[in-house]
């Protein structure tokens, strides 16, 4: 996006350097990662992510401080994973964003999606300072938003671990030796001291709840959630302890709030960045809101509580409208589709990029941009797993160029 760092990126690019970069992820990430790695990191005017970050915030703030909208999206958990002692706001914001241009040829953010759900953060960190490291790009390129590399994991360890022995917090995932995520949580146990905990692994006793470490059961005070519902119902998973129950235990990340922001929120935002967007029983009734196109093939319909793009389709027809139940129309949205800009330019061919702003929300604190993260595509799905067998596409990284 920086015409000047992305000539020299692609003139100096070799594929020896690119291999480098992927034997160093393993190796620091004592894993062999199973994500299609773009070859290239993007860089970003300051400016143009100043905007985003902003724009994140302000709809966070939104949504937060309103008391009937967070009415109607806790309806939205089912029952048996409602968990007790929500805080008040969530501990991580995701705020994705794409790019269109306006008449006059400037380009301007627009909302994908907010969620309240920690991203790959230990893993980005590492993925930027590798393509700064391999491709000896100028150091003056920002791998994170106003802070060291030591600030960002002082935030991260402050609202992961807070004032708890590291040996009392866990990060809880389904399968976590399954997930294509694991990269992330073997930095982020280098980094803070925690493990990784499969939720069918922890045990309740009375109120208290304890994994096994070394051996040795050990009392569990706070929790990294990273377990997501969508994942738990599809692969009938059951928490080796109630979820719903009254608990002496922390949360960094309360589960609800995977739920509280997400796609749900979309109809009930206002602000210019934010496509027109319904929910499917408002839709078929036939409430439409502004902006919206009487063209189907400008729609997309969207399942509200899936991740990773799962479900998503283009020009939805009637027939597939109509098919889902009308106990499942809540759970989906009509969206107008956005025609995102290709502005990335590669060996082959321009390529979109899709730039996702980290915050953390500590619990007395307030909500801070930390990084980017960035997913690089050519076709209608940004996500990793819709572009493995392309090339100069995948899972990437911003670096932020200052002005």
């Amino acid at each position: 996006m920086v015409p000047f760092y992305r000539r020299d990126f692609n003139r100096r690019y070799t594929d020896e350097k690119y291999a480098q970069l992927r034997r160093n992820l393993d190796r620091r990430t004592r894993t062999a990662i199973d994500l299609r790695v773009a070859e290239t990191p993007v860089f970003l005017p300051e400016a143009m992510v100043r905007q985003m970050i902003e724009a994140g915030a302000a709809m966070t703030h939104q949504l937060v401080s309103n008391m009937e909208y967070q009415r109607l999206a806790e309806a939205t958990i089912p029952a048996e994973y409602r968990v007790a002692n929500c805080d008040a706001h969530p501990n991580f914001m995701t705020a994705d964003f794409a790019l269109v241009e306006l008449p006059d040829g400037t380009l301007e953010p627009r909302l994908v999606e907010l969620q309240a759900f920690p991203s790959v953060y230990g893993y980005q960190s590492v993925l930027t300072q590798e393509y700064r490291r391999c491709f000896e790009l100028d150091p003056r390129l920002q791998p994170y938003i106003g802070v060291t590399e030591e600030q960002y994991w002082e935030a991260l360890r402050y609202v992961i671990v807070g004032n708890h022995d590291p040996a009392n917090v866990i990060l809880m995932e389904v399968t976590p030796e399954k997930q294509k995520t694991l990269p992330d949580f073997r930095v982020h146990e280098d980094r803070l001291g925690i493990r990784t905990v499969d939720i069918t692994q922890i045990r309740q006793r009375g109120r208290r709840l304890v994994y096994e470490r070394d051996g040795i059961e050990t009392p569990v005070q706070r929790i990294y959630n990273r377990a997501i519902v969508d994942e738990m119902i599809r692969k009938d998973i059951r928490p080796g302890f109630d979820l719903t129950a009254d608990l002496d235990v922390e949360w960094a990340g309360h589960p609800n709030w995977y739920f509280k922001i997400s796609k749900f929120s979309l109809p009930f935002l206002h602000h210019p960045f934010v496509p027109p967007s319904v929910f499917l029983d408002d839709f078929l009734e036939g409430k439409r809101p502004a902006g919206l196109s009487d063209d189907r093939n400008d729609w997309i319909l969207k399942p509200l509580f899936s991740f990773a793009g799962k479900g998503i389709e283009f020009a939805p027809s009637e027939d597939l409208l109509q098919s889902i139940s009308s106990s499942g129309r809540r759970n989906h949205l009509i969206q107008q589709r956005m025609r995102f800009v290709a502005n990335v330019e590669t060996p082959f061919g321009l390529t979109q990029a899709e730039v996702r702003i980290l915050y953390t929300w500590p619990d007395n604190g307030q909500l801070t941009p930390l990084s980017t993260l960035v997913r690089l595509g050519r076709g209608k799905m940004m996500g990793v797993d819709h572009n493995r067998d392309q090339l100069w596409v995948g899972g990437s990284a911003g670096l932020i160029v200052p002005r």
